[in-house]
């Protein structure tokens, strides 16, 4: 027991927290629950889970994960979250037809495109970090990573994970292009089944696979969310959203 939690079970470890699976004894829901890996006694440690706790209220929207409690439990920062099913990555292992492919593209944009919208970079998008909820819900969470962009300074520490960083975030110089270029990672791997590498020359590995279910137009909006240079990507992912929603659109009529 951690105050009313019951803890059933761990789900991920990360850096400096686990995420466990626990019983709200008093609200009689399953919750998750993400929890330090040690006592909190260190200052700058503690403020960086108060602030995630503070940016994701911020973060009020369909397709963001919100929390329902933070606060101390026996000397531990605990911060409760809605229990999903399971996160992307878990789900990109199993075969995902094309539609529900396209269907999470549209959350995921959204989710990131809502956080840009507030000044917001999450510095840390990958599969892991979007959950899956019944009817086929996705929601972008941990916000820990995160700086809040202000007046072109970004505050705040973090580096993001291997494999979805952008280049220049690899060098400490995070901004909304990378988002862009994490979240076209994603996206390209959820359609072809292989994460592009370093140097993220164009054609990737699963080009000919993606070719086969993406449109010209929609191939060519990808290409330029994971282009290396940040200047040739998409300025945030308000634009990107808004981008592929037009083509998108223009796609549907022809086809109609």
């Amino acid at each position: 027991m951690l105050g009313k939690y019951r803890i059933e079970r761990r789900l991920a470890d990360g850096g400096r927290a686990a995420v466990f699976q626990a019983y709200d004894t008093i609200h009689g829901v399953k919750v998750a629950l993400k929890i330090p890996e040690q006592e909190v006694t260190d200052e700058d440690f503690l403020n960086e889970f108060r602030r995630e706790a503070r940016v994701s209220m911020r973060m009020e929207h369909p397709n963001v994960l919100p929390i329902l409690n933070a606060c101390f439990i026996d000397d531990y920062f605990v911060i409760a979250m809605p229990l999903g099913i399971e996160t992307l990555a878990d789900r990109m292992t199993r075969r995902m037809s094309t539609d529900l492919c396209v269907n999470f593209t549209r959350q995921a944009l959204a989710a990131l495109a809502h956080a840009h919208g507030a000044k917001i970079i999450h510095c840390d998008v990958k599969p892991e970090n979007f959950i899956i909820f019944p009817g086929n819900r996705l929601r972008l969470t941990d916000f820990g990573f995160s700086k809040i962009a202000v007046r072109s300074v970004r505050r705040a520490s973090g580096s993001g994970t291997v494999g979805y960083l952008a280049p220049e975030q690899a060098l400490g110089r995070p901004m909304f292009q990378s988002d862009v270029f994490a979240l076209g990672l994603v996206i390209y791997e959820m359609f072809s089944g292989q994460l592009p590498e370093w140097p993220y020359q164009w054609p990737p590995p699963g080009h000919a696979r993606i070719r086969g279910k993406l449109k010209p137009r929609i191939l060519a909006w990808l290409r330029k969310a994971i282009e290396f240079r940040p200047q040739d990507r998409y300025r945030n992912a308000v634009a990107m959203e808004r981008a592929f929603n037009e083509i998108h659109a223009k796609v549907l009529r022809r086809v109609r």
